[in-house]
């Protein structure tokens, strides 16, 4: 049974990450998305949460993505008084997205992403071991 904990608790990593990334990409396709109107926000980053909850099935405790929230930082200003979103002043409210943050989060996020596939591969091994071993 402890084989089928770490296959859970490992797929329900791999779940997690893979959502965390999902938020990252979106968050770098919009970070240029700006209002149409000079009242409007642009994009605002989102932020994904995890959450720990419990498989009674197995009675092992797994992990899942979260509420997404929204980042409430700063938008940042650019100057570009021909943007239709431009204010009076010219300046334009771009996405509150750091791309390098961006990036590192989703580096943290593969690395993750891998170490729970490598506990899923590993796990399958002992699996195949422990049956041939059984067959002999």
């Amino acid at each position: 049974m402890d084989f089928l904990k770490s296959l859970v608790t490992a797929a329900s990593g791999l779940q997690a990450q893979s959502g965390r990334m999902r938020i990252i990409a979106e968050n770098i396709a919009n970070a240029d998305s700006t209002a149409q109107t000079p009242e409007g926000d642009p994009y605002r980053r989102q932020i994904p949460t995890f959450r720990a909850s419990l498989d009674r099935e197995i009675n092992s405790r797994i992990v899942e993505l979260g509420p997404v929230r929204p980042d409430r930082g700063e938008f940042r200003m650019r100057f570009d008084p021909s943007h239709p979103a431009a204010n009076d002043e010219g300046y334009v409210a771009m996405p509150n997205v750091n791309r390098l943050v961006e990036a590192m989060d989703m580096r943290n996020a593969q690395r993750s992403y891998e170490a729970n596939l490598n506990v899923v591969q590993s796990t399958r091994q002992m699996i195949s071991r422990t049956l041939d071993i059984l067959r002999v």
